[in-house]
């Protein structure tokens, strides 16, 4: 789990490439699902959750450089 604490401190390019990354890891993550091997479903919901997070900060960023 991505702390907001966290992903405030990263520059905007970081916090994009942690969004890809955790899209990439939701995406594996589907895939256990789809094939019977995912034993925790609830790690969906987290990281659906912390791309959440993420895209936000990434667009509170954006807003703010654009202000600048």
């Amino acid at each position: 789990m991505t702390k907001a604490k966290d992903l405030r401190t990263k520059d905007a390019a970081g916090v994009e490439a942690e969004v890809k990354s955790l899209q990439k890891a939701h995406f594996g993550l589907r895939m256990q699902k789809a094939t019977q091997q995912l034993n925790n479903t609830a790690t969906l919901r987290s990281t659906r959750r912390d791309i959440a997070r993420a895209k936000t900060i990434l667009a509170q960023k954006r807003a703010e450089s654009a202000k600048s």
